[in-house]
């Protein structure tokens, strides 16, 4: 029942396994990497608890050893300190260039030791092995890795490939049901972005998936990262075509620095679903796609029990100038100017930079309120 998907991109190409069990295969999987039978490991209290042993036994049974270092769970981990105390953990380790490092967790370990692997010694290999759906279908493939700062998120990183993906999708069913459904914040991206009967497929499938069956959720895992593996391998340092895998991201940054980084109040996966919402919402107020879209994206991310505004956000917001301020910090900025993800129908998104504030304004006052914005 295992998929596999390739990544291909030359000699960084590498693959992404998919089912379940396969933390217990994670030795015979890993092991053809290793030049000695030793793995260095970072996760964070939460994950390690749960999976720490399943991966070590998994690895012993091809003879091999590990040393665990787990972190304190939450956005905030991605961060300066702790990637100090990652680098500094892994050289008390003597890792080695030719060795392997281990991210046992979801989207920020993934991010946090990655990063770590790609300035350590100039470069170290390592293998995600990634606990969360939203790390599954997204975080753990391409190779982007960094930090968050004060002045927005991701803003310090690397572009470093792993070696291997592990994505075991029976850890899913220790997911609580919040965390499942922002991850599925990026899993829905993918159809809005470039795959309509992917979106169709989801009306249909999606809340069977949550409910736990497992070919449902192989599926929408494989489809997923197939979706970013093909545009990875066409541009994977993000100078074009890449940049459509940040649909509903300007957005949503935005309002993770506005709500800083509190995952009480937000998710990564809820602010790209309210993202998505706020594109189309977008999309359609600028005569780019029919105003039936976002009702139908609002609908399904309803029907998913999401997040869909900034009115399902708990607490003040700062005002709509101030969001707007926040997206300048935005890493797809180019010579000043805020570029987007936008749609001209489900499954045809593009960037563009051609995008008047007011309307972005507007939107945003629209979502405050809890309603769409489709017209002028």
């Amino acid at each position: 029942m295992i998929e596999t998907v390739h990544v291909g991109l030359g000699a960084r190409a590498y693959d992404v396994a998919i089912g379940p069990g396969l933390l217990q295969e994670a030795g015979a999987r890993i092991a053809p990497l290793l030049g000695r039978p030793r793995l260095a490991v970072i996760s964070d209290e939460n994950v390690a608890a749960l999976h720490l042993e399943s991966l070590r036994e998994g690895l012993q049974k091809q003879g091999i050893s590990l040393s665990s270092l787990s972190l304190p769970a939450g956005e905030a981990t991605k961060s300066w300190p702790y990637l100090e105390r990652v680098a500094e953990w892994l050289l008390e380790e003597k890792i080695e260039r030719g060795d392997i490092v281990v991210a046992l967790g979801g989207g920020v370990i993934g991010d946090l030791v990655g990063f770590a692997a790609a300035i350590l010694r100039r470069g170290v290999r390592f293998v995600q092995v990634p606990t969360s759906l939203l790390a599954q279908v997204d975080s753990s493939v391409g190779g982007k890795t960094g930090i968050n700062v004060l002045q927005g998120k991701n803003l310090i990183g690397a572009f470093h490939q792993p070696s291997l993906v592990l994505a075991d999708t029976a850890v899913l069913d220790t997911l609580a049901p919040r965390d499942y459904r922002a991850g599925y914040g990026e899993v829905v991206k993918y159809g809005l972005l470039g795959d309509h009967a992917f979106f169709e497929w989801l009306e249909v499938n999606g809340s069977r998936a949550a409910a736990g069956d497992l070919s449902a959720r192989i599926h929408l895992v494989k489809r997923s990262v197939e979706m970013k593996a093909e545009i990875v391998a066409r541009d994977e340092t993000e100078q074009g075509e890449r940049a459509l895998l940040n649909l509903g991201h300007t957005f949503c940054h935005a309002l993770e620095a506005a709500t800083q980084y509190d995952g009480a109040r937000l998710l990564h996966g809820e602010g790209v679903a309210i993202g998505c919402a706020l594109a189309f919402s977008l999309s359609a107020r600028l005569g780019l796609c029919s105003q039936e879209e976002p009702g139908r994206v609002r609908a399904h991310l309803r029907d998913m029990k999401m997040k869909v505004d900034l009115h399902d956000i708990e607490g003040e917001l700062p005002d709509s100038d101030d969001l707007i301020r926040l997206m300048g910090q935005d890493k797809k900025v180019v010579d000043g100017r805020l570029r987007f993800v936008l749609a001209r129908g489900i499954g045809e998104a593009f960037v563009t930079a051609d995008v008047p504030l007011d309307a972005v304004h507007e939107v945003l006052e629209a979502s405050r309120r809890g309603m769409a914005c489709l017209t002028p």
